[in-house]
């Protein structure tokens, strides 16, 4: 029979049997409370978190943002990037076949130059004024060795107006034409130094057609053509080529040129020709240059103007052939433009022979004159300047024969 314990409590069916027998713990025994210490004398304790429960993911704060203002708030600028680094630029290499562009660049520059170059000279040439003044005539001398060019240098006051006249103190209307200049210039074939020779106006000289006469006669009775025929004769030179040249254009060639450096010798003060020069070294401008070529108010006359023509003729010329002038076209234009309006030349001559004559004498010149023997008044003609004959004939005879004159034969004239 089974006896129920009625102050036990039911077991369940898993609790095992005897189980009760077992002695249960004993209950914990109680910890005296802690000795209160004084409110001041108390440490400030921390209050400590609840613990948190276990099923309750960790919460970070987050920070807190206005919606409202974040809606009407402009949006954030992009952060800023720094610029790339800037590499350096590389050699620029040359693309085959630039040097040969570079080249056809030039040549059709040098060509369009070279066009217009020869369109210019063909365009002046035409405006040169011609004369027939190497005429054939019966007995002249046959052809001589080198090159011989006639220089005139004339009185024309042609195309001059009266404040003109006066500028350059041409003295007026003097009647026909004469000669104040007249050059002789043998350019040998074998190159070598230009000789450039003064023959004086006053030279007494057969004049064909005339008689014994002064040579500039010759052209104011016969013109150009007989001027050569009397020369040719003189000399017996055959002249090649003939150029003249009268009081205006004499000027406007030498202003073209930007004036001409001259060293005076003396103090020159003639007021027929309208000079006034000090001594020394110095600029002449067109009207002054005139004047220079014109004076015989030096203490030698007709002789120190032939020398004052010879030395003005090499300076202009140099100054006319220099790279100032000849590489400037302000400069070359209105020297071309001014010689082709005032330069009288051979019917067969051109702007080239122009060109050459000046190139020549534009380096060695040996500059002379005729040996002279005297002076002398003749009747009806007045006073003349006699040749010495024999070394006359001597002189042009080296000319002639297209030789360099003897050192002997130019010494000064006496």
């Amino acid at each position: 029979m089974i006896r129920r314990n009625p102050a036990a409590p039911p077991r369940a069916w898993s609790q095992a049997p005897g189980s009760e027998q077992r002695a249960a713990p004993a209950p914990p025994r109680r910890q005296p409370p802690p000795r209160q210490q004084p409110p001041s004398q108390q440490p400030p304790q921390r209050r400590q978190p609840p613990p948190q429960l276990q099923h309750q993911p960790r919460q970070q704060p987050e920070p807190f943002v206005d919606k409202r203002r974040a809606a009407t708030a402009p949006p954030p600028a992009p952060p800023r990037r720094r610029p790339p680094p800037v590499a350096e630029p590389e050699p620029r290499r040359r693309r085959p076949g630039g040097a040969r562009r570079t080249l056809r660049r030039v040549g059709a520059l040098l060509a369009v130059l070279l066009v217009a170059a020869v369109a210019g000279v063909v365009y002046f040439d035409g405006k040169l004024d011609r004369i027939d003044a190497l005429a054939d005539y019966e007995g002249r001398i046959g052809d001589t060795p080198g090159t011989n060019f006639l220089l005139v240098g004339s009185d024309s006051r042609i195309g001059l107006t009266p404040e003109q006249e006066q500028e350059l103190a041409t003295g007026g209307d003097v009647g026909p034409d004469r000669t104040d200049t007249i050059l002789l210039v043998h350019v040998p074939s074998g190159g070598g130094a230009t000789t450039m020779v003064s023959l004086p106006r006053d030279s007494y000289v057969p004049v064909p057609g005339f008689g014994q006469d002064k040579l500039n006669a010759s052209f104011a009775l016969g013109g150009p053509q007989l001027l050569v025929q009397t020369v040719e004769g003189a000399t017996g030179i055959h002249i090649d080529h003939y150029t003249e040249i009268g009081f205006s254009g004499f000027a406007s060639i030498v202003d073209a040129v930007g004036g001409v450096d001259i060293c005076v010798p003396y103090p020159i003060d003639d007021p027929l020709a309208g000079l006034q020069l000090e001594a020394g070294c110095q600029e002449l401008n067109g009207a002054q240059s005139l004047g220079f070529v014109r004076t015989r108010a030096t203490p030698l006359a007709d002789l120190d103007r032939m020398n004052n023509q010879r030395l003005f003729m090499s300076a202009l010329l140099g100054k006319a052939t220099s790279p100032t002038t000849f590489l400037n076209p302000f400069r070359l234009w209105p020297l071309v433009s001014g010689a082709a309006g005032s330069v009288r030349v051979d019917e067969g001559d051109h702007l080239w022979n122009l060109g050459r004559l000046a190139w020549a004498m534009r380096g060695e010149t040996v500059t002379a004159t005729v040996p002279v023997g005297g002076f002398e008044d003749v009747y009806g003609v007045g006073n003349v300047l006699l040749w010495d004959r024999e070394r006359a004939i001597q002189f042009f005879g080296a000319l002639e024969q297209d030789q360099q004159i003897p050192v002997d034969l130019l010494a000064p004239a006496p």
